[in-house]
């Protein structure tokens, strides 16, 4: 019986699965995380098999869209649905609902690299049990795999995943029937797109692919006792968790909770950027609110990577999995504008010193970037107004060398600093009274880096600051 005329994604897997292990609503939220972050991984992983003009895959979510990585981004075909879609006509002009409806159920959406994707949203009646379910349906041609957040009338969460074909069609048929109470005229179309992607079961290598990444994301959920629910024993009760552990957990908890909001926000902002009868001005603050929105999205990214390092068990030997050599030229190429944008804003002035080749160095591509701008902006928000700061990179031995130091004496040659003041908010949070800057503490960042393959020191010169230096490992064939 279902609790609603159709059965949510919840219900579908629940009925289709013999065997569920039962746990908290926390362990539940975790593993929902930890398997959207090893999906993301398995795409990546999928994507760089395929080649750069295909679509190569199909995402249904809700309430927001779950892949921010730009290669996830920039070639999968998205649909989203919400049960409080986002009404643009607050921001807009007044038109036609009708020609609303077109602009924001399919919108084409050029990148940067002209590659071309879609973005839609669709909503659900206020009445259906959907809305309050978080899932994933994933349709490509080598996998489809359907995971679900859901939650029991009496406030219990539950996650389920699936990698068989049938139930995933299952849960598809079930949404389509969705789509065509609220918007018949694009099931057709979208169920053409579904359809495109083989109903086949997946091959032994992709879930053990997964299997691995998964148990790559996993984090420890502490060494508790076997417990059991039959009357027959009874199970100790838990130990209280640590002051420590309990300001981790919060910190992942309020990173997730923001960046989720924060994602809806800056997708349906895109969207409406991409109307070419906006006025100027609706244009300026949209993209301020874009701006501010990616920002915040980075440092709870980086915020809940922090949180997630000091969880995992043997966080060095994980996090060294994902390294490999790369290009820093590309990434400081991409990154140097923003963090001139950055300073400036705060009345600073960037100056850039780079090789004139650069050497190949072993890191993590897709945690570099954001390491670099956290460390970058908790920099900037350490120094007055007015004054610069030199970046250089240069190579020292079997490594490259990223060094940030303050030049007070550019502006004013008189100038002398005192340190911030800086004040420990918990395990891994620093706070700055001055700007009301809250910002992981050095130790968590010097963690972050440490799990890229870097390092990092900080050294206090009485005269000129703190000063930064990063070091980042060479590939062997480029060590000088």
């Amino acid at each position: 019986m279902y609790e609603w005329i159709l059965p949510s994604l919840k219900e579908v897997l629940s009925e289709n699965q013999s065997h569920l292990a039962e746990c908290s609503s926390a362990k539940a939220e975790q593993q929902w995380r930890v398997s959207l972050a090893a999906t993301e991984n398995l795409l990546l992983k999928t994507l760089a098999a395929t080649s750069p003009d295909t679509t190569p895959g199909l995402v249904l979510a809700a309430p927001a869209p779950l892949f921010s990585h730009p290669q996830l981004t920039q070639r999968l075909q998205t649909v989203t649905f919400t049960a409080r879609p986002f009404n643009p006509l607050a921001l807009m002009p007044f038109i036609m609902p009708s020609e609303m409806a077109r602009n924001i159920n399919n919108i084409e959406t050029n990148t940067s690299d002209n590659t071309t994707f879609q973005e839609s949203i669709l909503p659900l009646l206020p009445a259906d049990p959907l809305g309050a379910e978080q899932f994933c349906l994933v349709f490509t041609d080598k996998f489809r795999l359907v995971l679900v957040l859901g939650e029991h009338q009496n406030g219990k969460k539950e996650f389920l995943f699936s990698f068989e074909p049938e139930i995933v069609k299952k849960a598809w048929q079930s949404l389509g029937a969705r789509v065509v109470l609220t918007n018949p005229e694009l099931f057709a179309d979208l169920d053409i797109q579904v359809q495109n992607y083989p109903l086949v079961a997946p091959d032994y290598h992709t879930i053990i692919q997964f299997s691995q990444l998964l148990l790559q994301e996993l984090t420890i959920t502490g060494n508790n006792p076997v417990t059991h629910t039959s009357s027959h024993f009874h199970s100790p009760t838990p130990p209280p968790k640590s002051p420590s552990r309990s300001d981790i957990e919060l910190l992942q908890a309020f990173a997730h909770e923001v960046r989720t909001p924060l994602t809806t926000i800056r997708m349906m902002t895109r969207l409406l950027l991409k109307r070419q009868d906006l006025p100027g001005n609706v244009i300026s603050r949209l993209e301020v609110i874009d701006h501010e929105c990616t920002e915040q999205i980075d440092r709870m990214e980086l915020l809940f990577k922090a949180a997630e390092l000091e969880n995992l068990s043997q966080p060095l030997k994980l996090a060294n999995s994902h390294l490999t050599p790369m290009c820093l030229e590309d990434i400081l190429l991409q990154s140097i504008p923003r963090w001139q944008q950055a300073a400036n804003r705060r009345n600073l002035t960037l100056n850039v010193v780079l090789p004139k080749q650069f050497p190949t160095v072993v890191s993590n591509p897709a945690m570099l970037d954001r390491v670099l701008t956290g460390l970058i902006e908790n920099f900037t928000r350490s120094l007055p107004a007015g004054s610069c700061i030199q970046v250089q990179v240069m190579t020292a031995g079997d490594q490259l060398k990223l060094q940030l130091s303050p030049q007070f004496d550019c502006q004013d040659k008189g100038y002398t600093t005192t340190p911030p003041i800086r004040r420990s908010l918990g395990q891994l949070l620093m706070f700055q009274p001055e700007t009301g800057a809250i910002s992981l503490n050095m130790a968590a960042t010097k963690h972050l880096f440490q799990a890229i393959g870097g390092k990092l020191i900080v050294r206090q010169r009485p005269q000129n600051g703190e000063v930064l230096t990063i070091f980042l490992p060479l590939e062997v064939g480029h060590q000088v």
